[in-house]
């Protein structure tokens, strides 16, 4: 289901962000065993988290170029394939809000963890 998934939401844009989401969390992990450098790995998921939520919106607004390239080749669809269309559109930033997600989650625990 999850791979399916992956697919379904292009493939381009949706396996570097399950690449970006397997890097902050061994990030994450990284920040509670090694404490001398926290600093510097809070803001290293800060901009990784946040270049997921940007490459995750550029997956879809060019996808939903393509498919209003097609629509308009087309002429006229079924608003069932729209929706289906739009559903799949909204794959690639919902991933990457859930990666942005999951490193604001570590971020605020390194952060209340940290001994200055």
């Amino acid at each position: 289901m999850f791979f399916t998934l992956l697919n379904e939401g292009g493939p381009f844009f949706m396996y570097p962000l399950f690449i970006i989401l397997i890097l902050v969390i061994i990030l994450i992990v990284q920040g509670f065993l090694k404490r001398e450098n926290v600093k510097k790995t809070i803001s290293l998921i800060s901009s990784i988290t946040l270049f997921a939520v940007v490459w995750g919106f550029l997956g879809q607004m060019i996808g939903m170029i393509g498919a209003f390239d097609s629509i308009e080749a087309v002429g006229d669809i079924s608003p069932a394939v729209l929706a289906g269309g739009l559903k799949v559109s909204f794959l690639a930033p919902i991933f990457g809000m859930f990666i942005f997600l999951i490193g604001r989650l570590g971020i605020i625990i390194l952060t209340w963890m940290r001994k200055d």
